[in-house]
């Protein structure tokens, strides 16, 4: 190794095993018995050079530690040096080591300075061989930890003079120590005896011996888990914090899908300053694991949770973060900051249990079933395919004793690839929040299929966690090279991946043959793009292929971001309607909600009542774009031209048409009265605010509301089969009818918003939402100003 720091972590290295040779040793102790008082001499002498060689490596440990706090105190700032995960790969264990090694340094010396013949040690070896497991992690971790620095040294400089500048205390040391493992091996082998200490010298020769005998195995570092038979290795393919369904509650569980088997455990609970710990749920043989089918789950529903507490989970993560944005320019690095951090954390991991409600269905070889919940297709499909690839090399189903049991679920602490839950909040302040605002999507066209097929795509984006389903294309027929050029607009919401999926329409599919309750149609290919905020930041489209199972997918993808897409720009065309104030259209057209409006809402309620997802998937955006000129420019084919568009297009053309208002129909200067309103804890004071404000809308803003509001009530009426409810109709338009007017936002203009920002905009939108939400749960509107009673009974137009 060319690094000091390398030499460094492989003189601990050599430490370690030295130590666990040493240990064996401990047999001199009950050898051939000479004069009492020579062999009080040489056992002495033995433990005196075992202290000397414990100095050194004490101070290797410490040599390595020096560095390592002030590296993860700057791993929090806005310049790391490394990043944590690179701190806990290079310095795996070293801490755990240096602690028991210091404990027995500082237990046996006072024991050999106050030296008798009936002093005993044997305790102290005992202990050291209990806690070779340490060493395990470390041999197993030892060859990643010196990739890792070696790459940190070329990649940064900083680190790369610290390294440097860790110099061994000498060459002489490890000679010393060497001298001093050849002077016990030498002793070892004379004629030791120290009766007292007999039984537990015994016991730590027993363990010692079990554990290099399991160092010189022919292992796979920080894969191996432990011998399946000779010659095989049961290695890790995968892991992630999954939602197990039991008896009918949600419990976080950590998933390991090895190469034979698939274990669930659970994370134990630990305190401060203890490792991980995990318990075994169940598992099973690969060669056993089968898929349930819907039919065999029935018994078994999905408790869904109401989309207002996933909202209020969320809103309190945006509050907490925020917290801690105040604290840290305060009280930078205080106890209040770890607290939040605890309390940021549950949220989250609650959030995580409560929001996914896909089914993921396995059982073993007798039939009983596990259900997993996840967020998505893509998640599910993903398991099942790795599952269906190993279950093809053939392995035979076998039983787990309870010791390999136990021995596999200690080695998950150290075989995990995953250490948190997969929350996008959860960020140093470092890292990128993702993106804000809105991202354009084309689909261009697809090639590489073997054969014709009925194919569509659908796209997912991640939020707060967990993936959402944004748009599907049209399903392009008959075809090896589908060419759809279809556009659609998806809103982000610290955003950092895009997913695409690549079905094929199954129509004559059965009942019998879907799995895990999905729909009938076949997941061809899938594929993932991160999206990166400096190239998406150029107002340019932005071309990229997804290659995914031989098939590829063309796609071209524009963002814009929040700040700049809640800009309202007055339209040009006054003769138009996008743009133009409502007051001068409604005026112009001599109608009270204007024409765009009721002839989007009667062709929705004509055939879209039923639409999974209406309102919230998106429209083709080319379409949107040709409904949006044909209404500026009057023509009197829109009817006709509605009549053939996908309905999505139209909900979203409506939705463009109250975005692009020059002011949000609550107006600007309402707006922060409805923001306080919502706030109000006292039930009778919020009902009281609340109607008188909606009553002080201008009449044209007013009325159209109220015919949009009674819309949106009968969309929710059909809740069972298009999936929208009050709550989601609300996190659609809410945003789109309240908005902040641009002198009161406090919205960044950076592409990705420093987080504090963002999470003020986070709870900003959740505001907007309430809002709305409370307009759609009154079951009438009453009227406390009688002028107004007119306009409220009446939806003439």
């Amino acid at each position: 190794m060319t690094d000091d720091f390398d030499l460094l972590l492989g003189n601990v290295l050599a430490s370690c095993l030295t130590t666990a040779l040493t240990l064996p040793h401990i047999q001199f102790f009950f050898q051939v018995e000479l004069d009492q008082e020579k062999g009080l001499e040489m056992r002495k002498w033995v433990l005196s050079g075992i202290l000397a060689s414990e100095e050194i490596y004490l101070s290797q440990l410490e040599a390595l530690l020096i560095p390592m706090k002030p590296l993860r105190a700057a791993a929090t700032t806005s310049q790391p040096m490394l990043t944590i995960q690179q701190i806990e790969t290079i310095f795996f264990k070293v801490p755990e080591l240096h602690e028991i090694h210091k404990d027995f340094y500082d237990a046996l010396l006072p024991r050999v300075q106050d030296w008798s013949y009936q002093q005993c040690v044997g305790d102290l070896f005992q202990k050291l061989a209990s806690q070779l497991g340490v060493y395990r992690a470390f041999v197993d971790n030892y060859k990643v930890a010196v990739e890792t620095a070696d790459k940190c040294c070329q990649a940064n400089v900083q680190f790369a003079e610290i390294s440097e500048n860790l110099k061994v205390k000498s060459t002489k040391d490890c000679k010393d120590q060497s001298m001093c493992s050849m002077r016990i091996d030498y002793i070892s082998q004379s004629f030791f005896f120290l009766h007292p200490d007999y039984p537990l010298l015994q016991d730590a020769l027993r363990i010692s011996q079990n554990f290099l005998s399991s160092i010189n195995e022919e292992i796979t570092p920080r894969r191996q888990s432990m011998t399946v038979k000779k010659g095989e290795n049961r290695q890790l393919l995968r892991d992630r914090f999954m939602v197990e369904l039991v008896e009918g509650s949600r419990k976080l569980r950590h998933v390991f899908l090895f190469t034979d088997l698939l274990l669930c455990t659970k994370l134990k609970k630990q305190a401060a300053g203890k490792g991980q710990q995990y318990d075994c749920k169940w598992y099973i043989p690969l060669a056993d694991v089968t898929f349930q089918n819907i039919e065999d789950c029935e018994s078994n529903p999905i408790p869904l949770v109401q989309d207002e507490e996933i909202d209020a989970m969320k809103i309190k993560i945006s509050q907490i973060k925020n917290e801690i944005q105040r604290e840290k320019r305060t009280t930078k690095g205080s106890k209040v900051i770890e607290r939040l951090r605890k309390k940021l954390s549950e949220q989250e991991s609650l959030l995580l249990l409560m929001s996914p409600n896909m089914a993921f269905r396995v059982a073993n070889r007798n039939g009983k079933g596990f259900t997993f919940l996840i967020s998505s297709d893509y998640e599910r499909a993903e398991w099942r395919e790795i599952i269906r690839e190993q279950q093809k090399k053939c392995f035979k189903s076998f039983s787990l004793t309870s010791l390999e049991l136990q021995m596999l679920t200690n080695s998950c602490v150290k075989l995990q690839t995953v250490h948190t839950i997969p929350m996008t909040m959860n960020k140093e302040d470092d890292e990128s929040p993702g993106l804000y605002g809105f991202l354009n999507v084309i689909v261009h066209s697809a090639s590489g299929l073997k054969q014709s097929l009925n194919l569509y795509c659908t796209l997912e984006v991640d939020s707060f966690g967990y993936f959402v389903n944004k748009a599907k294309t049209r399903v392009y027929r008959d075809s090896t090279e589908p060419s759809w050029n279809e556009e659609f607009e998806i809103e982000l919401e610290g955003s950092q991946t895009l997913r695409l999926l690549c079905y094929e329409k199954c129509c004559n599919r059965t009942k019998q043959g879907k799995e895990d309750g999905e729909n009938t149609d076949k997941i061809v290919a899938k594929g993932q793009i991160k999206m990166d905020p400096q190239t998406l930041q150029n107002k340019d489209w932005q071309r990229t292929v997804i290659s995914m199972n031989g098939i590829e997918v063309k796609l071209s993808m524009k963002f814009t971001s929040r700040e700049f897409s809640l800009k309202r720009m007055p339209s040009r065309k006054q003769s138009g309607v996008f743009g133009v104030k409502i007051n001068v259209v409604t005026k112009r057209e001599r109608s009270k909600v204007p024409l765009i409006v009721r002839q989007c809402v009667e062709e929705i309620e004509r055939r879209g009542m039923e639409e999974v997802g209406i309102y919230r998937v998106s429209g083709v955006a080319t379409d949107i774009q040709a409904l949006k000129a044909a209404f500026d420019s009057n023509n009197k084919d829109v009817s006709m031209m509605m009549r053939e568009m996908d309905v999505n297009a139209i909900a979203g053309t409506l939705k463009l048409y109250f975005r692009e208002l020059p002011e949000p129909l609550f107006t600007d200067d309402l707006y922060p009265n409805f923001a306080g309103g919502i706030a109000l804890s006292d039930s009778v004071a919020k009902d009281s605010c609340m109607l008188n404000l909606l009553l002080s809308l201008p009449e044209p803003n007013l009325v159209t509301f109220l015919f949009l509001l009674d819309h949106l009530k009968r969309v929710a009426e059909n809740e069972s089969i298009n999936k929208m409810s009050f709550h989601n109709l609300a996190t659609v338009f809410g945003p789109t009818l309240l908005r902040p007017s641009e002198k009161d936002s406090k919205i960044s203009a950076s592409t990705t918003l420093p987080i504090s920002m963002n999470d003020s905009w986070s709870l900003e939108v959740m505001s907007q939402v309430q809002v709305l939400l409370y307009f759609l749960q009154l079951e009438s509107i009453p009227t406390p100003d009688s002028k107004r009673q007119s306009l409220l009974f009446s939806t003439e137009v």
